[in-house]
């Protein structure tokens, strides 16, 4: 491994990269990984002039651990991970990391396990929410009634991350999370 580059208190370092979901903007900062970001985001990040395109040791290690999720090579990621959000999307994507690869919860079972059994949609917007899709995997909450639902990267490639790790069992539905 190189010497780690040393950003500046405020610098972003970022770079796009293919993947078989499409291409991703991936954004570190002095902190760790705060951003992958799909082609077209719900909520795009606001880039500044603190931004630089480049590469660094945390970015490396993202695009190398991220080639080994695609090839069926890696379950977990070991990454510094520095999302910025609400103590509530905090506490929300924390939890995220305890669903196990191959499987799935609902997003009132995420609710109960966060002690809010009646916050499901205030989950489902943290979650939509989520600076670090795959690493921080969104993709593994769905309807309580097995259905897919909102997805930053757009249904398809939930699917797509879910049949790579084995978590469809049968072709869901896809729906919409706030449809009655």
């Amino acid at each position: 491994m190189s010497s780690p580059i040393r950003l500046k208190r405020g610098e972003v370092r970022y770079q796009h990269i293919d993947s078989p979901v499409g291409r991703l903007l991936l954004a570190s900062g002095e902190d760790g990984l705060r951003l992958i970001e799909f082609e077209a985001p719900w909520h795009p990040a606001a880039m500044d002039e603190a931004w630089r395109e480049g590469d660094d040791d945390v970015l490396a290690a993202t695009r190398r651990q991220l080639n080994e999720y695609f090839a069926g090579r890696r379950r977990d990621f070991d990454l510094p991970l520095a999302p910025h959000g609400t103590a509530f999307q905090l506490q929300c994507w924390r939890a995220l990391a305890l669903i196990p690869y191959g499987e799935t919860w609902s997003y009132g079972q995420m609710a109960r396990h966060l002690g809010q059994p009646t916050a499901t949609r205030a989950v489902g917007a943290a979650n939509g929410r989520n600076p670090l899709p795959i690493v921080l995997p969104c993709h593994r909450v769905i309807g309580s009634d097995g259905s897919l639902t909102g997805f930053g990267g757009g249904l398809p490639v939930k699917k797509h991350l879910l049949t790579l790790e084995g978590a469809l069992q049968e072709a869901p539905h896809v729906g919409d999370l706030f449809a009655s």
